[in-house]
Formats: structure tokens, C-alpha cells, sequence
């Protein structure tokens, strides 16, 4: 069964740190370009960051530019959201993404939320 886990949301207060992590089982990363979106509610999901498939090359949306960073460990099938500097409007499910041609997964998405 193909999956792909979120984890390692939850409440951190305004400045703090996450590590989000998304595991897959079921298919190997290698081959796809991996994504982290969000989402609040009322809102379109946002694309947050992205990875290829070698890794060499990310991109981040603005929003998060210079805060985040997202690594990928295909030994460990793994791909990681780093956020630092979190901000209340960083609050929001996020979703792991991995896409290849037309092939295409979603998590089911973990909360972050940022309040004090």
C-alpha cells in the first residue's frame, strides 16, 4: 500500500524551531520529486518547498524563503521540512507531496501551529 506519513507537527510558540518529517512506504522516493504544501482553512493549498530528485536543487515559496529547508534522506525514504523562525502565519496543516510524470501522493497532513 502506497503511503506517505506526516509527522512532527504541533504548537511551538512564535520564533521557535520544527523538523517535519515525511516517510513513505509502499514506493521509493528516489525517483520523485518531492513537495511540502500547506493549507489553512478557506484558503488554496499552498506550495511551501521542493526538492528534486537528486536533491541538488530546492525552491521555496517567499513566504518561507531564508526560514525553511527542506532535505531529503532516500537511504531512510525520508524527506524533512525544516522551519525555523516560526511565525503565527506559518499555522496550517501541512502536506508531503511526491510527484513523478502522472503519478502523484499526498499524506495525510500534519498540524502546525504557532501561538504563544
Amino acid at each position: 500500500q502506497v503511503q506517505l506519513v506526516e509527522s512532527g507537527g504541533g504548537l511551538v510558540q512564535p520564533g521557535g524551531s520544527l523538523r517535519l518529517s515525511c516517510a513513505a512506504s509502499g514506493f521509493t522516493l528516489i525517483t520523485y520529486i518531492m513537495n511540502w504544501y500547506r493549507q489553512t482553512p478557506g484558503k488554496e493549498r499552498e506550495l511551501v518547498a521542493t526538492i528534486t530528485i537528486g536533491g541538488r536543487t530546492t525552491n521555496y515559496a517567499d513566504s518561507v524563503k531564508g526560514r525553511a529547508t527542506i532535505s531529503r534522506d532516500n537511504a531512510k525514504n525520508t524527506v524533512y521540512l525544516q522551519m525555523n523562525s516560526l511565525k503565527s502565519e506559518d499555522t496550517a496543516v501541512y502536506y508531503c507531496n511526491a510527484k513523478k510524470w502522472d503519478l502523484e501522493y499526498w499524506g495525510q497532513g500534519t498540524q502546525v501551529t504557532v501561538s504563544s
